[in-house]
């Protein structure tokens, strides 16, 4: 087999250590399913070779860690319905271009209507305070961005800012991977746990999977050797026939996480039912703001109703960020659905897994 890493010598080294347990049982003979959680890993599994190099092995499975992938088209259509209202959106760029059911913030900008890119949710104060308009930060995100939106709403209420507010769509991971495994049907033998989320939450809240569902898990980072010993992690406890939580990226991830910005979470936030593409409704799987800083919800500040409308149809997203199916089965990957014309979500986010499959392939 062709290998890709010839330039990498402790990368070929820790590939020949997984491709010999390869060879032995319980592996001889069958292909296993590992789940990358976080769509910069898939990226990363798919821009340096490992999904070819370790084709008919092992299957990679995307999964519900992009988080523009994962906001609901009904959640789309609020922010749609912001826009329309005359309010000005400060939003991540990735959200630009995903379809709601009838138009996106691309197709408002188009007719006129107030959209500011920022890079940081504390970016909203500085806008806020040169208008007079209603500024709404649309607050997508996991663990990794959520410390900042919290920051964002301390500061605005500390300032006693008025015309700023947002629209918590934000989700956590852990739940998440519980509801996959006790609802839907899938054959994941491993996961690959996001770092960039880990360095919040740390080890502990992933281990209810190896205890409760007896998988695999590894936390991993994003460069090649990375994910070599993130893949080598996995193969190895599979062949002894054991599950834990194991951390390949202590570089960056403790045990605990990071206390300090769990703690700001906890003060702004609390859990919350929300709605996620491809899931449904998963109990405690989101956040939504505390009593206290309720004045800054801008579904209730502008009291947006919306109806839950069907998916577009021939869209397998949420099939894909459900681990069910792999883009190249969409129909209409590549065809109708490309970055310049998306159809849904996975193909506009960088961490979307269509983006990913049709900037990469399967290279």
């Amino acid at each position: 087999m062709k290998n890709p890493f010839k330039n990498n010598s402790q990368l070929i080294q820790l590939l020949q250590q997984v491709d010999k347990l390869l060879t032995l049982p319980p592996f001889t003979n069958r292909q296993y399913n590992f789940m990358e959680i976080c769509g910069t890993h898939t990226v990363s599994i798919l821009k340096y070779g490992f999904r070819n190099y370790f084709k008919g092995r092992i299957n990679f499975l995307s999964g519900p860690g992009c988080p523009v992938c994962v906001t609901s088209q009904k959640d789309i259509d609020k922010v749609i319905s912001l826009a329309q209202m005359g309010v000005r959106i400060a939003t991540f760029g990735d959200l630009i271009k995903v379809p709601g059911s009838k138009s996106s913030l691309e197709e408002q900008m188009a007719l006129g209507k107030k959209v500011d890119v920022v890079y940081n949710p504390l970016d909203c104060l500085k806008i806020a305070n040169e208008t007079d308009e209603e500024v709404v930060f649309i607050a997508v995100g996991f663990e990794t961005t959520i410390p900042v939106i919290a920051s964002l709403v301390l500061d605005a209420e500390k300032t006693g800012m008025e015309n700023l507010s947002i629209l918590p769509l934000m989700k956590t991971i852990p739940n998440i991977l519980n509801f996959l495994l006790s609802n839907l049907e899938n054959e994941i033998e491993g996961f690959i746990c996001p770092g960039h989320v880990s360095v919040i939450i740390g080890k502990k809240p992933y281990k209810i999977i190896p205890e409760r569902f007896e998988i695999p898990c590894v936390i991993a980072g994003f460069e090649p050797v990375d994910i070599g010993l993130a893949i080598e992690s996995l193969v190895s406890q599979i062949r002894i026939q054991t599950s834990m939580v194991d951390n390949r990226y202590k570089r960056a991830v403790k045990e605990n996480g990071n206390p300090a910005a769990r703690r700001l979470i906890a003060e702004v936030f609390e859990q919350a039912d929300v709605e996620w593409r491809g899931f449904g409704e998963v109990p405690a799987s989101g956040l939504k703001l505390r009593e206290r800083f309720s004045k800054f919800d801008a579904e209730k500040k502008f009291n947006i109703k919306v109806e839950k409308v069907a998916e577009p149809k021939g869209c397998i997203c949420g099939e894909v960020i459900a681990g069910k199916k792999h883009p190249s089965e969409c129909k209409l990957f590549g065809k109708e659905c490309t970055p310049d014309s998306p159809i849904g979500p996975c193909m506009v986010s960088y961490e979307g897994a269509c983006s990913a499959f049709y900037k990469y392939g399967e290279q």
